[in-house]
Parts: C-alpha cells; sequence; structure tokens
C-alpha cells in the first residue's frame, strides 16, 4: 500500500490572463506544483478559458468546461459553443458589468458577472485537480497584477470582484504581487544577500518587483523595495502580429466604393480582433449583413470575404493560435511563416523577427520606463541590481531580453520556468511567518 501524499499546509494560486497555476507546499516542507490530467497529455498549465453551450439537460441549461477541455469542447462544436479567454483582463474594468458574450449570440440569453465566470473556472480547476487538492487548507495566497489591464483601471472594483469569486473557496485569502512571488521564488536558490530584479510578462500586464534578499537563515529574508506595472504583455504582442501581418489579408487598410468616392473601409470593423473573447460577438446577423453589404462595394471583396469566413466559421480562437505560433518561431528563428487553413479558407505570409521588432518597439519603450519607475520607487540604480529573473512566456521574445541585457547586463540575467515560478514562489511564501509583510492591503494603483 502506498503512503498517502503530506496533506497540503497551503497553497499560491497564479491566476493568469493566459495560463493559471497552482502551487501546494505541504506539511514535510515540499512544495510542489498541482498536476492536471489534460486531454493532451498531464500538465501543470491551465488554459484561462471558459467554453458555454446551451444543454437543457442540466440545471439553468449551460454547461460549461474551462482550462483545455474548453478548447477541446470549443474546436468540438464552434458553431454551437461560445469560447472565452483572457477574462481575467475585465476584472478592472469598471464599464464591464456582466458577459456579454451571450448577450448578442444567437444561442444563449445567458448573462454572468465577472466574479460568476471567475467561480465556474475555479470550479473546473479544482476539479481537474482531483484529489490532489479534496482538501483545501487554510492558508491561500493568490497573485494580483502590480498595473491591471485598461486605459484606467479601477484596482478597488477589481479586489472586489476577486473576493467576490475566491469566496467560493471558503478560506481567507491573501493577495500578493505577482513578480513577488517570482521573486520569492528565484529567491529560494540564492545563498548570500542580494538586490533583484524580476520582469514578469503575462498574458495582459508586464510587472516588475525589486526585492533585497538577506543572508540565508535570516529571520526576514525578503524585503519588498518597490514595483511598477504596465498593461503591455504578450496579448498586445500578439495583436501587433494580427494588426500588422493578419488584418491587411482581411481587408483592413483597403478601400471600398461610396458613390464616386473610394474610401477607407473604417477600422471600427476590426475592433473586436483586438480582444480574443470579441470576436465570436461578430457572429450575428447585423454585423454579418453590414460585412455583405461592404463586401459587394469593396475594391478588395476577396478580403472581406476572407474576414467573413472567420467570423462565420467562428475561427478567432485558431487564428490567435497561428499568431503565437509565428510570435514563437520568431523567439527562436529569424524569419517566420504565417500559415492559417480552415475549410474555405486559406491565408499565407511570411515575416521576419526585425518585422515584428519593429511593430513592437513603441511597447518596449514603455516597458522600459515602467522598469525605470520600479528603480526610482525602489531608490536604486541599474548598477544595484545584482540579479534580474525575467519570467513568463514573453520573456523569451529576444528584444525583451535584449532590453534588460543592454540595461543590466548579460551577466545578471535569469530565465527559467516561464510559466510556473510565479505559483511556486506564493507556495512557497504562504508558509513565511511574515506572510503579512507581503500581503496588499491598499488597492490604490501603484
Amino acid at each position: 500500500m502506498t503512503d498517502p501524499k503530506p496533506a497540503a499546509r497551503a497553497l499560491g494560486i497564479d491566476f493568469g490572463t493566459t495560463n493559471s497555476v497552482i502551487a501546494s507546499t505541504r506539511y514535510d516542507g515540499s512544495t510542489a506544483l498541482v498536476e492536471f490530467a489534460a486531454p493532451g497529455g498531464p500538465s501543470d498549465v491551465f488554459r484561462s478559458a471558459l467554453c458555454f453551450w446551451q444543454d437543457d439537460a442540466i440545471r439553468g441549461g449551460l454547461g460549461h468546461e474551462a482550462g483545455p477541455w474548453a478548447i477541446a469542447e470549443f474546436l468540438d462544436f464552434p458553431e454551437g459553443s461560445r469560447f472565452l479567454q483572457s477574462f481575467k483582463s475585465l476584472a478592472a474594468n469598471s464599464l464591464f458589468e456582466s458577459a456579454s458574450l451571450f448577450e448578442s449570440a444567437s444561442l444563449f440569453d445567458k448573462r454572468l458577472r465577472f466574479e460568476e465566470l471567475g467561480q465556474i473556472f475555479l470550479t473546473h480547476l479544482l476539479a481537474h485537480a482531483g484529489n490532489a487538492l479534496d482538501d483545501l487548507p487554510e492558508r491561500i495566497v493568490v497573485g494580483r497584477p502590480v498595473r491591471y489591464v485598461g486605459a484606467r483601471p479601477d484596482p478597488a472594483l477589481a479586489r472586489t470582484r476577486y473576493d467576490a469569486m475566491f469566496a467560493m473557496l471558503g478560506r481567507q485569502i491573501h493577495y500578493v504581487y505577482e513578480p513577488i512571488g517570482a521573486a520569492y521564488s528565484f529567491a529560494s536558490r540564492l545563498e548570500g544577500p542580494a538586490n533583484l530584479l524580476v520582469a514578469d510578462f503575462g498574458g495582459g500586464t508586464s510587472d516588475f518587483s525589486i526585492v533585497r534578499v538577506a543572508e540565508r537563515g535570516t529571520a526576514r529574508r525578503c524585503t519588498p523595495l518597490g514595483s511598477a506595472g504596465i498593461g503591455i504583455a504578450g496579448d498586445t504582442f500578439d495583436y501587433r502580429i494580427m494588426d500588422h501581418l493578419v488584418l491587411p489579408m482581411l481587408g483592413k487598410g483597403s478601400t471600398y466604393r461610396s458613390f464616386d468616392k473610394v474610401l477607407e473601409i473604417p477600422a471600427g470593423h476590426y475592433v473586436d480582433f483586438g480582444d480574443w473573447s470579441r470576436l465570436a460577438l461578430m457572429r450575428n446577423r447585423r454585423t454579418l449583413n453590414e460585412l455583405a453589404q461592404l463586401q459587394r462595394s469593396a475594391t478588395d471583396p476577396d478580403a472581406i470575404a476572407r474576414m467573413i469566413a472567420v467570423i462565420e466559421g467562428e475561427l478567432g480562437h485558431a487564428l490567435y493560435e497561428a499568431v503565437g505560433q509565428v510570435k514563437r518561431t520568431l523567439s527562436s528563428e529569424t524569419q517566420a511563416g504565417f500559415v492559417f487553413e480552415a475549410p474555405g479558407l486559406a491565408i499565407e505570409a511570411e515575416v521576419s523577427r526585425e518585422e515584428f521588432e519593429g511593430w513592437i518597439a513603441p511597447d518596449l519603450q514603455r516597458i522600459a520606463q515602467t522598469v525605470d519607475t520600479a528603480l526610482d520607487q525602489a531608490g536604486l540604480a541599474a548598477d544595484d541590481i545584482d540579479h534580474v529573473f525575467v519570467t513568463g512566456g514573453s520573456s523569451l521574445i529576444p528584444a525583451v531580453r535584449r532590453l534588460f541585457v543592454q540595461r543590466f547586463g548579460e551577466g545578471r540575467i535569469a530565465q527559467g520556468n516561464e510559466l510556473t515560478s510565479i505559483a511556486h514562489g506564493l507556495g512557497l511564501m504562504a508558509t513565511d511567518p511574515d506572510l503579512a509583510d507581503w500581503v496588499i492591503e491598499d488597492e490604490e494603483q501603484p
């Protein structure tokens, strides 16, 4: 008979824009990532996605799934389901009251608030963790961005929504800045004192925190010095590829005839392509009728036909997956091919790393300014930083890494565990006697 695993003493939850990860710290002192038996094989990364479909056989008439199972459900039946991704980016948006995804959809008339979406997501997250989370510990630490997504994010509103979402766990929730979690994880590798800068590139935000690490064995080993964040990250970089490479093949920037004039197609037709979760909204009679009329007057009707095919086929998720593959390829190669094929639709294009870096150059400049803000808040100069831990999926982009190498030097840059370091650190931190020193009480935006 196999001995049971030690009971969980604390949990760290990294609820991310693109992916979510859970770390469990047990009474024997070990910290491990919770593994999910995903359709594609075991994984400790759970996609932050939801899929809904109409099911009269269940209470409420609305079926749902989350994570990679949500993606599988959507791909099996895209015309009869609604796919929602990156909903974390709505947390601090005061204009968002309930999920309008259902408001204009032909199948559903449900409206769900952010916290309801979050509770559905957590329910599936816990269920797919199996017996690893049968008994939730009393101590749970949840990461939050240094700065939420949006032009005018409301952190107090986000906190209210987070509180309502995580209330279903029935435990007191302690909130900590996400890069602080990654800093705590990295500090566990260090023996001596150091000033540590963590650059965390998520899906919706890029966050930076500076921590002073004391000698190993010191009663209080880590002291936060400064933090700053900006709503530019992986999703932004994906959209630069979408905007510059893909949307022109769907008619953006081309023209149409109106009486005796030739006019540029209004950019408003392409606004929803900037948000992964909103593309399904365009599949409604009014929008499709407008696009059919536009196609008849367009100087490049084939491009508008491709746009209509993407919307009618609910191909938004697959289109962004292809875009993401281009970004990943350009992290290791200097040239990438964009290939997107679906029934009745084929799009191909080539893009160089140099072109991509030109598209994201203004974003990188703003990121560099945000790093300066964190340094100023900490009262330190670049030369005072001993280690720079760069984490998150977009940290693998060569231009992102180069930004930090130029500022701090190659020898001080460290990478690794790009998707799991935050959760690992939050799990470790959850057992720290000084946890209260890290917890966020004031929800004013830094």
